[in-house]
């Protein structure tokens, strides 16, 4: 039997997905919480196999989750579901150590399929989702860039952003002028709006 931590924010789409799996013989949903920061402690308190995650919760997403339990639990196999086809998404979480990676409205056969897979050792990537990605190809952000931009996401002022990341305000200015004009954008939001409709943040 495999067990599996089942991790959503949104309560009703969590609730539907448990009920869904828990019609698997072999597939056992031994724990569900609504945030990124509860997931690596209830793997950790029921022995989970897997980790089925969704990106976008508070506390931390699916994303970090996952790096945090290639450390704290690197025999738990994670299944990423997302609601959002973004390229950028898919780069980061194979980087993080999830070798699942589906869209959340897919056949609860799939996923079924895909938890199996990932538990056997393999990996399971959504083909649209594979082909969406490599035809956007990587971020042109470099990493200070992508930071740069993380910071001012929150609202942050220039002197903030310098202050959080130990650079000068004339540096961050230079890093959210190249971030625009890589992004296409005329301003710090638009750039940041595109950068996570693209998944580089």
């Amino acid at each position: 039997m495999t067990r599996i931590v089942l991790a959503d924010d949104e309560h009703l789409v969590r609730g539907a997905i448990a009920a869904l799996l828990r019609m698997e013989d072999d597939l056992d949903i031994v724990a569900e919480v609504g945030r990124g920061d509860e997931v690596v402690p209830a793997v950790l308190e029921h022995g989970a196999d897997i980790a089925v995650l969704d990106i976008e919760m508070p506390g931390a997403t699916g994303i970090d989750a996952a790096a945090q339990l290639r450390t704290a639990a690197p025999n738990c196999g994670v299944v990423i579901l997302t609601s959002f086809g973004r390229p950028g998404f898919l780069r980061r979480a194979l980087e993080s150590g999830a070798r699942g990676f589906l869209a959340k409205d897919a056949p609860v056969e799939l996923l079924a399929g895909a938890i199996r897979k990932v538990q056997a050792g393999g990996r399971y990537i959504d083909s649209e989702l594979a082909a969406t990605a490599m035809a956007s190809g990587e971020s042109p952000l470099t990493e200070r860039e992508t930071d740069v931009l993380r910071a001012a996401s929150d609202g942050a002022s220039v002197a903030e952003i310098a202050t959080v990341l130990s650079l000068s305000p004339g540096t961050v200015r230079n890093y959210l002028s190249s971030a625009m004009t890589k992004t296409g954008a005329d301003t710090r939001l638009s750039a940041i709006r595109t950068a996570e409709e693209m998944g580089w943040l």
